[in-house]
């Protein structure tokens, strides 16, 4: 995720939209001005400080889609100092209670729509609201004289507890200060152009950081108007953008590709977006969105931490993150010694893979990255030796461009050699046949066998094989030994995929490779 410094609390950019009426918040039909739009938030404020012990820390935490509430809530926290938690609204039972206890939740907003997800979970002394409630709505409407913030948040005062997504375990609790957000508003506010005629279309979660750093916080920034979609749909992104004349939109994950995947039409470039910004899509998406709609997709590299950011340039190859900028660094996962740069053969093949992937690291400190909360053990792991480790492996070629590499937990061990299992994905993404790759390793006798999961159209083991040997710099070890075409791929709620539960499933494989005549049977 893309971070920034900055000196201003979120509540010194909402002021500015006080008293304007001529745009806002939209979902739906429903539509109300920021300035209505803020006095609501003062008076929830002032509502849920009512219902706020105050022995306990201020944390209000939000189980709900999409909504006005939601944006209200937001707006609501960052007015008064409370801290919103967001709560994923995929977790269940014993894995929602206990991120609810980690992040001492006070209280928990839901709507009918997400109250059953609070089944089989311990809220004896954690209140519930339904916040389309009458009794609710009244606690609210009683506020109307109360209008003034009980505390002004400053910078660098906590604003939001937003979880990682769990693609490599339980998932942290992630302390994301007001400066975080309006560091990344206010810079991507300006770098796009965006101002008070633009339209934040929001499709994301909103309990993740992507949608309030990439969206919410943008919005904020440029004065601009949200448009809200309760739920990501593929299908609906287009009739969205044109109804709401959205002008920019955020996305983490593979939504671009859904979207891709729904039936083209002649006048799809008839349409107001002007930027699509996000992480994680693949090159080839980028490529075809980019095409298709008529819009500018600029993807970047980071993540919720915000420890360490990359972002793309003008001439930074289509397969790279971006160029090498101190104090980010790849450096060796034993060492800690920067990586020699990636040596490729004539065909465009790694050469010197076991020295050159490292893992990517900001060597000058935490750079955005506030903590964890409740968890100084994760806080340790990350900030080892006062440098901030990303978990996550790259490498650099000649040029200093960034190569993604995978996790660390992606690696794959074949033939006594580590192999990053993210240039496999790039390379299967490139046939135009497949949707969706995800490369993950299933451990053997010895080593790992390479898996590929795919989600494809009219593929036939013949024609991936043929594919797979043009592709020049696809190495013999990073054959996937197995290829399983599936109807989907799990993901978490923000559409990263959960290799671990691919490789724990070990589906049965449509294809393995024939090794002796490098063909799929």
């Amino acid at each position: 995720m893309t971070t920034g410094v900055s000196s201003v609390a979120i509540s010194d950019l909402l002021d500015r939209l006080a008293d304007v009426d001529d745009r806002g918040i939209r979902c739906g039909d429903a539509s109300v001005s920021w300035r209505d739009h803020l006095l609501e938030a003062r008076r929830w404020a002032a509502a849920l400080r009512a219902r706020l012990d105050p022995a306990r820390p201020p944390h209000v935490a939000v189980l709900l889609d999409n909504t006005p509430a939601f944006a209200t809530v937001l707006s609501a926290a960052a007015l008064d100092g409370l801290v919103v938690v967001g709560l994923n609204t995929t977790r269940r039972g014993a894995a929602l209670s206990r991120d609810m206890r980690l992040a001492d939740c006070a209280l928990v907003l839901v709507e009918p729509s997400t109250a059953p997800l609070l089944d089989g979970v311990d809220t004896v002394d954690i209140p519930v609201v339904d916040v389309t409630s009458s009794a609710w709505l009244a606690e609210v409407s009683a506020q109307r004289g109360l209008v003034g913030a009980s505390h002004r948040p400053a910078p660098d005062d906590l604003f939001m507890l937003i979880f990682t997504s769990g693609t490599s375990g339980d998932p942290k609790a992630v302390r994301c200060d007001n400066a975080k957000v309006t560091g990344a508003g206010v810079m991507l506010a300006d770098r796009f152009g965006l101002g008070a005629d633009d339209v934040v279309y929001l499709a994301m979660p909103m309990f993740h950081s992507n949608a309030v750093i990439a969206g919410w916080g943008v919005a904020v920034a440029a004065g601009a108007s949200v448009a809200l979609r309760p739920r990501f749909s593929a299908s609906g992104f287009l009739d969205d953008v044109r109804r709401f004349g959205a002008t920019y939109a955020n996305y983490v994950g593979k939504p671009l590709s859904y979207v891709l995947a729904t039936p083209a039409a002649e006048d799809d470039a008839d349409n107001p977006l002007r930027i699509v910004y996000g992480n994680e899509a693949s090159p080839s998406d980028i490529a075809a969105f980019s095409d298709r709609f008529g819009v500018r997709v600029v993807d970047g590299f980071g993540s919720t931490e915000g420890g360490v950011a990359i972002g793309r340039t003008p001439d930074t190859p289509v397969e790279a993150l971006g160029p090498l900028v101190a104090p980010v660094a790849v450096v060796d996962t034993d060492t800690g010694l920067p990586c020699p740069p990636a040596e490729f053969d004539a065909d465009g093949r790694l050469l010197n893979a076991d020295v050159a992937v490292g893992e990517i690291v900001n060597t000058a400190g935490p750079g955005a990255f506030t903590g964890y909360y409740g968890d100084p053990a994760a806080d340790a792991d990350r900030m080892r030796g006062g440098v901030y480790h990303s978990g996550d492996l790259a490498y650099v070629d000649r040029d200093g461009f960034v190569h993604f590499a995978g996790r660390m937990g992606d690696w794959v061990r074949v033939d006594g050699e580590n192999v990053g299992t993210g240039p496999i994905e790039r390379i299967l993404l490139r046939h135009p046949g497949i949707r969706l790759a995800s490369v993950y390793g299933v451990a053997t006798d010895v080593g790992d066998d390479i898996v590929a999961s795919v989600i494809a159209d009219d593929l036939s083991a013949g024609e991936l094989s043929s594919f797979l040997a043009a592709q020049s710099d696809l190495g013999p070890k990073q054959w996937p030994r197995h290829v399983c075409v599936v109807d989907e791929l799990p993901t978490t709620a923000t559409f990263k995929v959960l290799r671990r539960d691919l490789a724990a499933s070990n589906p049965e494989p449509t294809w393995t490779l024939d090794r002796s005549t490098c063909t799929y049977r």
